[in-house]
């Protein structure tokens, strides 16, 4: 049994344990840390790497619960985000096949952080054609034990809090601006789809190290 936080948009070392064939549980009950992928995504433009954050709305005294965690839309960071999406892979090979299905999330307002990138992950899978990804969300906080490996804090941008993980292995793509940049790995699942399209689910797969 996986166990793994909410993520915007998750990275494909994300995607690798959620179409890896084991159970996967996304925490509910955990409490929201800041600069981390819960409301973070990185893609790649023609300037480099930039990662696209979700604000949140701040409260005071005790953390937030991951599950009562709200959006701040004072900002229209909806279409910024959409806007800056296009910009880094409109020219992509398979942008167009699923901009369709995805463009409808950044015009939805829901309330809490993870209905967004619930739905989100569900039109991802989509497009993977990985509907049958075995994950449900947590009912209780979960405790680490036998038999499960626990991804909930590591998956992190924050490299203090980054571990060896044996069991992926990143499969170099063909990237957008690949004349500009050397291949980089574990970007949003989000460049990997729009770039390999129909070979997406499989290179996820390819990454995925046996032991």
């Amino acid at each position: 049994m996986i166990l793994l936080s909410t993520a915007y948009a998750g990275n494909v070392q994300y995607f690798s344990k959620l179409l890896g064939g084991e159970k996967c549980i996304v925490e509910r009950y955990d409490s929201y840390v800041k600069q981390s992928y819960r409301n973070r995504c990185d893609i790649l433009s023609a300037n480099g790497v930039i990662s696209l954050s979700i604000p949140i709305v701040k409260t005071h005294g005790e953390k937030t619960l991951v599950k009562d965690t709200r959006i701040d839309y004072s900002m229209d960071w909806p279409t910024r985000h959409w806007r800056g999406i296009v910009s880094a892979y409109r020219n992509s090979a398979y942008f167009d096949y699923y901009e369709d299905l995805l463009a409808p999330c950044y015009v939805s307002r829901p309330r809490f952080l993870l209905d967004f990138n619930d739905e989100l992950l569900h039109k991802l899978l989509v497009c993977l054609e990985a509907e049958d990804a075995d994950y449900v969300y947590s009912d209780r906080y979960m405790t680490d034990g036998p038999g499960i490996r626990d991804y909930r804090n590591s998956l992190s941008p924050k490299a203090a809090l980054q571990r060896e993980d044996a069991q992926f292995e990143p499969v170099p793509y063909y990237q957008v601006f690949s004349e500009k940049f050397p291949f980089i790995p574990n970007l949003s699942v989000m460049d990997l789809l729009f770039c390999e399209g129909p070979h997406a689910r499989e290179i996820i797969k390819r990454s995925i190290v046996e032991l």
